[in-house]
């Protein structure tokens, strides 16, 4: 059966409040969570980014969730670090977490004052540096001389069985060679037919593992409102790579999205006042196959949506499922 997972926005909320509310989901009924892990929001308006990693400790212990996070590293992170806090997770609380890890995007990584390299470099480097998390998370010594460098790293303190390698792709060529290297595939919604396509390159590549799949939503008691949520919050957030990878600051993703027309914002967004809506949305995400779905209400407020879908749209979900 389905999971349904809260998605923890960092960019958007302070991480006191956003422990507040993966506490409040768990009670609600909500089977999981997962997070982001920004250096920056993607618009002033959010104005938060709290370091996921401090955040993922006091989660963890503050719930009984699995919790997953999406990572990118091999600029802002050096993958023996990566490893490190992956393995100190992963010891401290066995079977319940994850890590996807992704290429990234220049709002984050610009900060290290390196070269923003082509995506052709960068999916080398992700690759070499899951290389490097996976053999220091099985024990070895790692040395390492390519895109990343490592020099004699071991990990003291590891978990018995090592978290998941999880795969993040928006693409259907991304998620083919995803298939190469991960313990599963995470992607976002999307229209269906993409969406199917992407799950079938992965499988006939020999993609293993659970299927992901994080859903942006705006709803409210009224359908104005729920509009109005979703275009202040996320209208930021619309544009297809190669922009959305190479913007860099908030700044940046504000004079591009100053135009932005609501009809764009609900083609990436699932924004209604009708819970009957987002069931049918859910019910078709289910269908393809995904196995663990994280809803990411858009706005700032959590609490009323964690209630009202915790309480009218996960147990129809579950009911016909």
């Amino acid at each position: 059966m389905t999971a349904f997972g809260f998605h923890a926005s960092h960019e958007q909320i302070h991480p006191a409040r956003l422990l507040e509310a993966v506490i409040h989901a768990e009670r609600a009924g909500f089977d999981a969570a997962m997070c982001s892990d920004h250096f920056s929001p993607w618009s002033e308006r959010q104005g938060q980014s709290g370091f996921a990693w401090s955040w993922l400790g006091a989660a963890l212990q503050a719930t009984n969730l699995s919790f997953g996070v999406v990572n990118a590293p091999g600029q802002r992170y050096h993958p023996a670090i990566i490893a490190q806090a992956i393995g100190t997770l992963g010891a401290m609380y066995p079977g319940r977490f994850w890590a996807a890890l992704g290429t990234g995007e220049a709002a984050n990584e610009h900060i290290t004052g390196e070269v923003w390299p082509r995506k052709d470099v960068r999916s080398a480097r992700l690759r070499e540096c899951v290389d490097v998390i996976r053999a220091l998370l099985a024990g070895e010594e790692v040395s390492h001389d390519g895109l990343v460098t490592v020099d004699r790293a071991k990990l003291w303190t590891r978990p018995e069985e090592p978290p998941a390698l999880v795969g993040a792709a928006v693409s259907v060529a991304t998620a083919r060679w995803c298939a190469e290297w991960a313990d599963g595939l995470i992607t976002v919604n999307a229209p269906v037919e993409h969406l199917r396509r992407m799950i079938d390159a992965y499988r006939d590549a020999g993609g293993r593992g659970p299927l992901h799949l994080q859903v942006h939503v705006s709803w409210a008691p009224e359908q104005a409102e729920a509009e109005a949520i979703a275009y202040d919050q996320w209208r930021s957030n619309v544009f297809a790579p190669p922009v959305c990878w190479d913007l860099e600051t908030p700044e940046h993703f504000d004079v591009a999205s100053a135009d932005v027309p609501m009809s764009t914002v609900a083609e990436t967004v699932n924004v209604s006042a009708d819970l009957g809506r987002h069931i049918g949305w859910l019910e078709e995400y289910v269908a393809l196959g995904f196995d663990q779905i994280a809803l990411h209400h858009v706005g700032q407020e959590q609490r009323a949506f964690i209630d009202t879908f915790g309480a009218e749209v996960l147990p129809k979900l579950r009911s016909a499922a």
